[in-house]
């Protein structure tokens, strides 16, 4: 079973299939699946994008992070004040957001690409503005005919003396 069969897969799609899923997984992957972890190539797109993806944001280029969201009623974004469903909702968010304290530096970014299609990336971030603060920050980037683009995205903001326990 190759993986887009096991993704389109009607029997994935049920809620109360979990046992027969595992069956079909272990009785059809093992052997014929190999996720390729971090190709070289696909990897360095998806840094090029989550790069262009952090100029954007400290500059506030609203369009260049409109292009880079989904546009979709099923993309994600929750932010440290808000729940933001669908690539509507994002949009109004950054139309709205002041250009003001943006500016951050990152740390222990890392970026993940599972096949040639799907990725994650994580990152701290830190600002100025907020001290004794750590922001984390994670998207999940899918491959579409128009590129790469996020479909999911989680930021949150901790005291650095919890992140420095962890």
């Amino acid at each position: 079973m190759h993986w887009n069969e096991w993704a389109l897969c009607p029997r994935r799609r049920q809620e109360d299939s979990r046992a027969d899923f595992r069956a079909d997984y272990q009785a059809g992957f093992e052997g014929n699946f190999a996720m390729e972890i971090d190709l070289p190539d696909v990897l360095a797109e998806v840094t090029a994008q989550f790069e262009r993806y952090e100029q954007a944001l400290v500059r506030n280029d609203v369009a260049v992070l409109g292009e880079l969201f989904r546009n979709d009623p099923l993309t994600l974004r929750y932010g440290i004040g808000e729940n933001l469903h669908g690539y509507d909702e994002i949009n109004a968010f950054r139309a709205a957001r002041s250009p003001v304290g943006l500016m951050r530096r990152t740390a222990k970014t890392v970026i993940t690409t599972y096949g040639r299609d799907a990725a994650v990336a994580s990152t701290l971030f830190y600002r100025d503005s907020a001290p004794g603060k750590v922001g984390r920050q994670m998207q999940t980037w899918v491959r579409f005919p128009e590129g790469w683009r996020i479909v999911a995205a989680h930021v949150s903001i901790i005291d650095e003396t919890l992140d420095r326990k962890t």
